[in-house]
């Protein structure tokens, strides 16, 4: 495909915040294929969906025959950037590095392609041209090509000395060491481009600058905007906190379940932007769903794609059957039961001991969760809010705590939890 219909394509989706020359890097991508890179910080074992955006950006780059770099920030993860914080993080060891390095690599395998029939994709750490390398010569193939007066232009710095807590060398530092690996990675992997979020627009720029200034080379840098949602929410969030993609972290139906509830103003952006759906069938959806927007059929198409892109066609599947369950559209027959396990909140509960309690279901609701206390799950019992897969409780049905169970308990219409009895 030529350069021009992966910048088209990208244009179309509002994924082109800033572009160093955008006319010289269609004619480059037009040449033949090119080597970009785009990094991830390694401060968790999973990625999440703040970094979901950049991953499906080199996918995008890769489905059009393109060469892509992984670049986990080894090094980087170590100094910590400065962008879009208020105060220093803590920095890693080398064994933490290592566990969330081993975590991402999985979920990456599920987006890019690393064995490509064409082209070549690959994982890198920054870590590993950094480690040795002494700091008077740091200060002098790198240091001295950079003026102290771009840097504190750079709005991440700015803000960052402007702030109570003000920035340490060890960060201001950072953008330097990016640049760093721009550079070694044109030099050693002939890597041309480099994609980013916007906010890392600057030491992106810093890393184009260096290599013009030590190779005299022109390479190229392409940054999306900041996703963001409608009501304000930061990008990713839930109620909860961040929205992984590591399904011991955030399960497969809280992940399709998040994007079911995409606000209506920001659906038709998230198809574009966080899916791999073709631009005019985005628009036919869209103008399907403006029909019947209580179907919710556009949110239904992204919950779906995304999962799938994440966790697969399975996951895609069992999210549907425990949404239908969760929600009163499926029955809570033992199969269907049995196969949403891992994908809603369950508690595994000893029946034995329930048998030896006076009131099984009272304990059952506060063990859940789903009562504030007893006197709470007694009061549900009372007023026939409680169900047993569907059936109203009144508390005495002992017979349906036997070993082996897995159930619906319910409180309320919108409190629901599998039980799972030992």
């Amino acid at each position: 495909m030529s350069g021009a219909s992966i910048l088209d394509d990208l244009a179309a989706r509002g994924l082109i915040h800033d572009t160093t020359d955008i006319d010289a890097l269609r004619e480059r991508l037009d040449a033949g294929p090119i080597t970009l890179y785009h990094g991830i910080d390694p401060s968790a074992s999973s990625l999440h969906i703040g970094n979901y955006v950049g991953v499906l950006a080199l996918r995008r780059f890769q489905d059009h025959g393109h060469n892509v770099i992984v670049l986990v920030g080894g090094s980087t993860g170590m100094v910590g950037d400065p962008g879009g914080r208020s105060e220093e993080r803590n920095l890693l060891d080398e064994e933490s590095l290592a566990h969330n390095i081993a975590g991402i690599r999985g979920q990456l395998e599920k987006l890019v392609d690393f064995e490509p029939a064409s082209g070549q994709t690959e994982m890198v750490s920054n870590y590993d041209w950094t480690k040795d390398v002494g700091v008077l010569d740091f200060f002098r193939e790198v240091g001295k090509h950079v003026t102290v007066n771009q840097m504190v232009a750079r709005d991440s710095v700015k803000s960052r000395m402007e702030s109570e807590h003000g920035i340490s060398y060890t960060e201001f530092s950072y953008m330097l060491l990016q640049a760093f690996d721009y550079w070694w990675l044109h030099t050693n992997k002939d890597c041309d481009l480099q994609i980013g979020g916007s906010d890392q627009w600057g030491n992106i720029a810093q890393g184009v600058d260096l290599i013009r200034r030590r190779e005299q080379n022109h390479v190229h840098a392409l940054t999306w905007p900041l996703i963001t949602r409608a009501d304000g929410q930061k990008f990713g969030k839930s109620v909860s906190g961040a929205v992984w993609l590591d399904p011991e972290r955030t399960s497969p139906y809280e992940f399709h379940q998040y994007w079911k509830n995409t606000d209506d103003r920001d659906v038709e952006r998230f198809l574009l932007q966080l899916t791999l759906m073709p631009v005019d069938e985005i628009m036919s959806l869209m103008a399907s769903h403006a029909e019947a927007p209580h179907e919710r059929r556009a949110q239904q198409a992204l919950a779906d794609a995304v999962t799938e892109l994440v966790h697969g066609g399975a996951a895609v599947e069992g999210a549907n059957l425990a949404a239908g369950v969760m929600f009163g559209k499926a029955d809570p027959t033992p199969e269907a039961l049995a196969t949403i396990r891992g994908f809603v909140p369950e508690t595994e509960i000893d029946a034995s001991a329930l048998a030896e309690s006076s009131e099984p279901f009272v304990e059952l609701l506060t063990e859940t969760g789903l009562a504030s206390s007893k006197r709470d799950a007694r009061q549900a019992l009372g007023d026939g809010a409680a169900r047993w897969n569907g059936e109203k409780l009144d508390g005495s049905e002992a017979e349906l705590l036997t070993a082996g169970t897995v159930a619906l308990l319910q409180k309320g219409k919108r409190n629901k939890h599998l039980v799972v009895l030992r």
